[in-house]
C-alpha cells in the first residue's frame, strides 16, 4: 500500500483529493460570507461568527490546514519532478490537449499567488480574530475588521486579484482532479471541463462580489 503512494499517481491522487477537499471548504466558506451581503439585520452574520469559534469549528482548523500543507507539498514535489522527468503536467490527464492551456502551464505559479492571498488573510482575519481567541485574548469585531480592510481600494483589489488566481488555479485544477480519481472518460471530459469552469466562477465571483460590496459600504457607497 506504501508503495502506490509513493508512485507518480499515488502522488497526484493525494494531491488530488487534498485539492477537492479545500475545495468544499472555499464552497462553504464563501457560502457563510454571503450573509455579510444579503443580512440586513447582520444577525445571521453573527451567528455565522460565532458557529466558527465552536469547539468541533476549531478541531477542524488543523485537520484544514492539513489538508492544504498536504496539498502544496506534494504539489511542489510532482512540480520537481515533472521538470527532472519531461515536463508533464502534474495532474493525471487523458490527453495532451486537455492541459494545453495557461492555466495548466502556470499551476505552480498561480499556487504561489493563491499562497500568498492566503498569507494576507490570515494576517488581516485569522489572526485578530481565531488566533487571539486561542490566545485568550479579546477577538476583534469582525464587522470592524470587514470595514478596515476593505475600506481600502488598493487591499480590495489585491483580494481580487487572489481570487482570480483562485479561479484560474481551479478551472485546470478542479476537473483535472476529478479525472485522476477515475472520472477520466473521453465522453465526460468536455462535460466536466464545462461543469468545474461554471462552478468555480460561481464561487469565486462570489467571493469577488463580497470584497467589492465590502468596500463599497466602507466608504459609504451602499
Amino acid at each position: 500500500m506504501s508503495s502506490i503512494f509513493k508512485s507518480s499517481i499515488g502522488k497526484k491522487l493525494i494531491m488530488s483529493i487534498s485539492g477537492l477537499f479545500l475545495i468544499l471548504f472555499i464552497t462553504l466558506h464563501m457560502c457563510l460570507n454571503l450573509t455579510y451581503v444579503f443580512d440586513p439585520t447582520s444577525t445571521v452574520f453573527a451567528g455565522v461568527c460565532e458557529f466558527m469559534s465552536l469547539g468541533i469549528v476549531k478541531v477542524m482548523v488543523p485537520v484544514l490546514a492539513a489538508g492544504f500543507v498536504i496539498h502544496v507539498i506534494y504539489a511542489m514535489i510532482l512540480t520537481i519532478g515533472n521538470k527532472k522527468a519531461r515536463g508533464s503536467v502534474s495532474y493525471a490527464v487523458s490527453n495532451k490537449a486537455a492541459v494545453d492551456s495557461w492555466s495548466a502551464r502556470n499551476m505552480f505559479v498561480l499556487g504561489l499567488i493563491v499562497l500568498l492571498g492566503i498569507a494576507l488573510h490570515l494576517t488581516d482575519f485569522w489572526a485578530n480574530m481565531q488566533l487571539k481567541e486561542f490566545m485568550g485574548q479579546t477577538p476583534d469585531d469582525v464587522y470592524g475588521l470587514m470595514s478596515n480592510t476593505f475600506a481600502s481600494p488598493v487591499v480590495t483589489l489585491l483580494y481580487v486579484i487572489w481570487f482570480a488566481a483562485i479561479w484560474f488555479h481551479l478551472t485546470h485544477g478542479f476537473w483535472s482532479a476529478l479525472q485522476t480519481v477515475g472520472w477520466n472518460n473521453q465522453i465526460w471530459l468536455k462535460r466536466w471541463k464545462v461543469i468545474c469552469g461554471a462552478y468555480v466562477t460561481l464561487i469565486l465571483a462570489g467571493f469577488a462580489f463580497i470584497a467589492v460590496y465590502a468596500c463599497a459600504k466602507a466608504n459609504g457607497l451602499v
